[in-house]
């Protein structure tokens, strides 16, 4: 437990950034979960994120014991694009789940990386999630960014809520799409009756929009690049069902199609831009389509 008193000159300071700069061994991101947590309390009262200070003031801050990470390293092969001090970048295949979760607590991306980086991740999203800055879906394959140390989760983390990144998905999707390019503005949430699903959701949904281009046209199905302004949960799959083209093989938000051996999503991440969160240079990287997707393409062109 740490106590710290206010000041006149740290007065009208918001509490989380007053923090961070206070406790400097610990992140903004896990200040603000503290707070969150109620373990935070100023006069003995629990606060909000954006309460001001005032002199005169005690702040109590409760740092919970740190909890032994129960998920186990496993000796798993992943395709590892780029690794340096503060980053990883791996091209994920489809079926590996990303982070354990209930029912999936082994054969996870974390899981490998764990191994691979023999605890040098980063611990801001818990003991779940280690290095986990953002996920694809389980069937979907293609470019993810993991962080290894905390300053470089915040940074990472910054980029992706402020959008000032490059994601390039390619997709195939049910029915003939007659446009060229089209925009998907539409806000998605969670539906309002299967809460394990999301949806276009006016009243309590977040903003998303999403691009597409037409790349080939195939005898009832269509072949389309994607690009996110947003990164919401199921963005690219509930939009697409939204105007009624669903990614071939999403049995959550399309059809199952018994004309395909087809398993999972024909949905691929291909191209991941952003700038290094130590560095500053811009840094790129695409993955090729896998042999699942181009398999579908060669059937697809062969029934045109």
């Amino acid at each position: 437990m740490q106590i710290i008193e206010i000041i006149s000159d740290e007065e009208n300071k918001r509490i989380d950034l007053f923090l961070t700069g206070k406790l400097q061994n610990y992140s903004r991101t896990y200040i603000k979960k503290l707070i969150d947590e109620q373990l935070v309390s100023v006069s003995d009262k629990p606060v909000k994120v954006n309460y001001k200070l005032k002199a005169g003031e005690k702040i109590v801050v409760r740092i919970p014991d740190a909890k032994i990470l129960d998920i186990e390293p496993e000796n798993i092969d992943i395709s590892v694009m780029y690794e340096d001090d503060d980053i990883i970048v791996v091209n994920k295949a489809k079926g590996m789940v990303v982070h354990p979760a209930a029912g999936n607590y082994t054969g996870t991306l974390v899981n490998a990386l764990m191994y691979h980086n023999k605890g040098s991740l980063s611990d801001i999203n818990g003991i779940i999630r280690p290095g986990i800055v953002h996920r694809i879906d389980k069937d979907t394959s293609g470019v993810l960014v993991i962080a290894k140390n905390n300053k470089a989760h915040e940074k990472l983390s910054e980029i992706f809520k402020t959008h000032d990144i490059e994601r390039v998905y390619m997709a195939v999707v049910d029915g003939i799409i007659s446009e060229e390019t089209g925009r998907i503005e539409a806000p998605i949430g969670r539906h309002t009756v299967d809460r394990k699903k999301m949806s276009v959701n006016v009243n309590h949904g977040r903003n998303a929009t999403t691009h597409f281009r037409v790349i080939e046209r195939f005898r009832d199905s269509t072949f389309i690049e994607v690009t996110l302004e947003t990164g919401r949960t199921h963005q690219i799959r509930v939009h697409m069902a939204y105007i009624n083209h669903p990614v071939i093989g999403d049995e959550v938000y399309g059809k199952k199609r018994k004309d395909l051996e087809f398993r999972g999503q024909a949905l691929h991440a291909k191209l991941l831009g952003f700038k290094h969160p130590t560095t500053g240079e811009y840094v790129e990287f695409d993955s090729p389509l896998p042999e699942y997707f181009e398999k579908l393409l060669e059937y697809l062109r062969a029934i045109k």
